[in-house]
């Protein structure tokens, strides 16, 4: 199950406490203050693990804490620090406060760490008050309480290509043929209900990496249909391969609405490098196919491509084009 949003608690370490202790030594009646100081807390860290792919995890543990720090003994013995405790999370990971929207961390690469939450200091013990005037202190800090705050995890995935378009324009089947994924696939609307990640095997061995998220339909910047809750997987990707059925009849109207979509949703999406491709070249005959290659869209200067994952046909061009353009 493809989990990319969870809420969680953390909790680090509080530190110990200080000890109150005096030296009690042969021949020494009255020594002086031996208490140790307490441990710190643990600390909370949050890595990004190339082995994981959702945040599952957290939707079963909703709190996460670290050890706190022992307290201080006697003979100047201080108190063990608390363990760390290390919440590894998928590469693409997003950390953010639940209260202000206010993005803590971005963990894109494998093994980057996010110190999210410190541990509280150990309390000094009564060792560390002596003064010429008071060589006797009786009194110790206490350990400082660790931090607690509720995060939000959002994970993106990380791609080259994101594959953009309606409900059924194929983006499933390109995916599935150019690469080793293996969505699901069927002849009606939000067949795709979750993210599909795809290696492309190129040339010399060459790979590139391909998104495909669930159709968007208009509106779906506010929330409409399934687009609002994954658009955010093709925010990081490099290229917008943007999908119309070759037997739309409202092609021109077809890629504005995709447009406007991507371009409310996020300034992000709006600067992104953008491809058009007419996909299901198989469903129209040669004539048609011809005049479809010549098509002019409005607020459109790019390559336009037409392919049939379907049949293969053109699709090693259409490989060969995404790779020079990321290339540039």
């Amino acid at each position: 199950m493809f989990i990319d949003y969870a809420k969680i608690t953390i909790k680090s370490g509080d530190g110990g406490n200080g000890a109150v202790a005096f030296r009690r030594e042969k021949y020494v009646p009255k020594g002086g203050p031996a208490g140790g100081n307490g441990g710190n807390g643990g600390n909370v860290i949050f890595v990004a693990d190339r082995n994981l792919s959702t945040l599952l995890d957290f939707r079963y543990r909703k709190i996460y804490s670290a050890d706190r720090g022992d307290h201080g003994g006697s003979s100047l013995c201080d108190g063990k620090r608390g363990e760390n405790i290390f919440i590894r999370v998928p590469i693409g990971t997003i950390i953010k406060d639940s209260e202000t929207e206010k993005v803590l961390a971005d963990l894109d690469h494998d093994g980057k760490e996010f110190l999210a939450a410190k541990g509280g200091r150990g309390g000094k013990g009564n060792s560390n008050f002596a003064t010429p005037t008071k060589q006797t202190p009786r009194y110790a800090e206490p350990g400082k309480p660790g931090e607690e705050k509720t995060v939000v995890l959002e994970l993106k995935l990380i791609a080259d290509v994101g594959l953009v378009g309606f409900p059924n324009a194929g983006k499933s089947t390109l995916i599935s043929v150019i690469s080793e994924a293996k969505p699901k696939i069927a002849d009606y609307p939000f067949t795709t209900l979750e993210p599909n990640l795809g290696i492309v095997r190129y040339k010399d061995y060459r790979s590139f990496t391909v998104a495909d998220i669930p159709g968007i339909i208009e509106g779906a910047h506010e929330g409409k249909g399934l687009g609002l809750k994954f658009l955010r997987h093709i925010e990081r990707t490099k290229i917008l391969l943007i999908m119309i059925d070759v037997t739309s009849e409202e092609y021109q109207k077809d890629y504005k609405t995709l447009l406007k979509e991507l371009n409310s949703y996020s300034e992000i999406l709006s600067e992104k490098k953008k491809i058009l491709a007419f996909t299901k070249a198989d469903l129209v005959d040669q004539p048609t196919l011809k005049k479809v290659m010549k098509r002019k869209i409005r607020g459109y200067s790019g390559p336009v491509l037409v392919f049939s994952a379907a049949t293969n046909f053109q699709i090693p061009e259409l490989i060969d084009e995404l790779w020079n353009q990321l290339k540039d």
